[in-house]
């Protein structure tokens, strides 16, 4: 099932739903994907170091139980919560993420985004920065596996604010560059992104689960 919740969505009261349809749901429970945008909110993952929040500006931070280290969320973000049962599917945590990826990279090239791809040891998908130069984040992942169970997911930056960025370390990374799908001369919605990621996901996992 892929559904929006609605906008702007509180993270803290989103996270806490998350765990509880992962607390709750039994062996035959559907898989779900849970789209939304976010009010402003700074992120830390389960072992952030707080010393990445360089200037909070005013936004609120949550200390959260996904792995990673601090990012943003905020409006013109869409959020993909995966909220799929890997144990069902015999899946492994690494392939998991890198089918979060390959869902990403597959949509933003349908989308006209070119030369989305991975970078090794830094888990998110990157793009060749507008001016040609070194890459730029354009999404991020963290995920939670409970009882073999995974929420959390992945954020793609549409058409956002990117200036919060700079009052961080962006997923514990000095200087990293980010990028939205805007500033690479693809003009679309939240909605629109949204859409076409959770099909990507959809259909990714339905090949997978079912193999």
């Amino acid at each position: 099932m892929i559904k929006w919740l609605a906008r702007p969505a509180d993270y803290l009261a989103v996270w806490q739903d998350m765990q509880a349809y992962t607390a709750l749901r039994g062996a035959q429970t559907p898989d779900e994907i849970w789209l939304c945008e976010h009010a402003p909110v700074y992120t830390l993952g389960q072992a952030g170091l707080p010393q990445h929040v360089l200037d909070a500006g005013g936004i609120p931070i949550v200390q959260c139980d996904r792995g990673g280290q601090v990012t943003y969320h905020g409006p013109g973000q869409v959020m993909a919560y995966a909220l799929f049962d890997l144990r069902r599917a015999d899946m492994y945590v690494k392939e998991f993420v890198s089918l979060l990826e390959a869902a990403i990279i597959d949509t933003l090239e349908q989308m006209g985004v070119a030369g989305a791809c991975r970078k090794a040891g830094a888990p998110g998908v990157y793009v060749p920065g507008p001016d040609g130069g070194e890459l730029a984040k354009i999404a991020a992942l963290g995920i939670k596996i409970r009882n073999g169970r995974a929420y959390h997911g992945v954020s793609l930056n549409v058409a956002m604010d990117l200036a919060p960025f700079l009052g961080i370390n962006p997923c514990g990374y000095e200087g990293l560059r980010t990028v939205d799908m805007a500033a690479c001369g693809v003009q679309c919605t939240p909605t629109e992104a949204g859409d076409a990621l959770a099909l990507n996901l959809a259909h990714a996992w339905h090949r997978r689960s079912t193999t």
